[in-house]
């Protein structure tokens, strides 16, 4: 269990978890060891029955490095407890197997992969699943009847930027006893804390922000002791622990976060003001514009709006593709949450597995451009998206 730590949130990405070691670190060091060697039988099942802490091997977690950036992540989100894992969907894959086998209800737009996760995996499995759009909200009460135990969403949305009410639908939730999980992914702690606002689990795939340099793979997954001690039995077996390294490097991403994200939403906001404009873009999607449907609501529950943003561009699918084909400063890749700026079609990298029946439906088009901004000069980028529209 986390300790509680009201220190602020930069100061909590520096300290929180750090442990020191004979010589004087001043950060966690890397223990790579696979297993550990206790004295005697009486002191190791002290350890395997939990009567005592302690390392023992570390597929299981049981590694100092890993607990301790377990321990800083359970800080920056106000949880009691925290699990890293292998990547963002091999956190969701515990989540939705250890506590959605009643049923998982999921609101809104999702990565694809967690959508391909949740339509056609978990149904093999015998796991029901509901799909719930953003405009749909006044049906989630009779989906819960039907039988779930976790509602999931996205919020800011993976594309559209959608935003929905934490708190409304946490209560929702619990008056039918199911959970509420949230991929705080596109905001980060930094921006937004879904456990204050009542949900019970919190999902990242760290390789974005949490990560922030391009460099390394891991999830995250945060809650209550009781919560998160449940889904660590699937981690374990299904061998879903990172290994110490990747835990170091994340754990070193993090003293910079706050610093990071921030320059970061003030970046896209300037982008997204200046795109408003452009005659070749037809809309923006971004949380940080009043005349943004989830504004008001973004105001109410986040601390910032954010390093991402949709534009949707007069022309069809090809014409989108020369005008990201022109990009000089914004690499084509999928990702996002780097120091680099990146840009993508979500028709060709993050939704492309989507059906085109169903990414007609949820309005993921050809024309839709998915910005993640980076640490470059805004002005700079606000350059190379003109010249490329123009």
């Amino acid at each position: 269990m986390a300790e509680s730590d009201d220190r602020r949130l930069s100061t909590r990405c520096v300290h929180a978890g750090e442990i020191g070691d004979a010589h004087g670190s001043a950060l966690t060091p890397i223990y790579p060891t696979t297993t550990f060697k206790y004295r005697s039988t009486a002191a190791i099942l002290d350890v395997v029955e939990g009567r005592s802490s302690g390392s023992l091997y570390t597929r299981y977690g049981m590694n100092p490095t890993i607990r301790s950036v377990e321990s800083k992540l359970a800080s920056l989100e106000g949880a009691e407890a925290a699990l890293v894992f292998s990547s963002g969907m091999a956190a969701e894959t515990a989540l939705f197997l250890a506590l959605g086998r009643e049923g998982v209800v999921c609101i809104g737009d999702a990565y694809g992969g967690t959508m391909e996760l949740l339509s056609e995996q978990l149904p093999q499995l015998g796991i029901r699943t509901q799909f719930l759009l953003g405009d749909e909200l006044d049906r989630l009460d009779a989906c819960l009847e039907q039988g779930a135990g976790l509602v999931f969403l996205e919020t800011p949305t993976n594309p559209a930027l959608e935003v929905f009410p934490i708190g409304k639908i946490a209560e929702r939730a619990h008056a039918h006893g199911a959970l509420l999980a949230v991929d705080n992914t596109f905001a980060s702690p930094v921006n937004q804390n879904p456990l204050a606002l009542g949900a019970d689990l919190v999902s990242h795939s760290a390789t974005k922000y949490l990560g922030g340099h391009s460099d390394l793979t891991a999830g995250a997954l945060m809650g209550s002791t009781e919560n998160i001690g449940t889904v660590a039995g699937w981690r374990k077996n299904l061998g879903s622990t990172p290994s110490p390294e990747t835990c170091a490097q994340l754990a070193r991403s993090l003293h910079t976060l706050v610093v990071r994200v921030r320059h970061q939403n003030a970046s896209a906001r300037a982008i997204a003001e200046a795109m408003q404009g452009h005659p070749k873009v037809a809309r923006v999607r971004y949380p940080g514009l009043p005349e943004d449907p989830g504004h008001a609501l973004a105001c109410e529950q986040m601390h910032g709006f954010g390093g991402m943003l949709t534009l949707e561009l007069d022309a069809d699918t090809d014409g989108t593709s020369a005008v990201v084909d022109r990009l000089r400063l914004f690499a084509i890749a999928p990702s996002l949450g780097g120091t680099e700026s990146l840009v993508t079609q979500p028709v060709t990298t993050t939704h492309h597995g989507v059906s085109p029946e169903e990414r007609e439906r949820r309005g993921i088009t050809g024309s839709m451009v998915r910005l993640s901004v980076g640490l470059e000069d805004p002005q700079d980028l606000i350059d190379d998206l003109c010249q490329a529209l123009g």
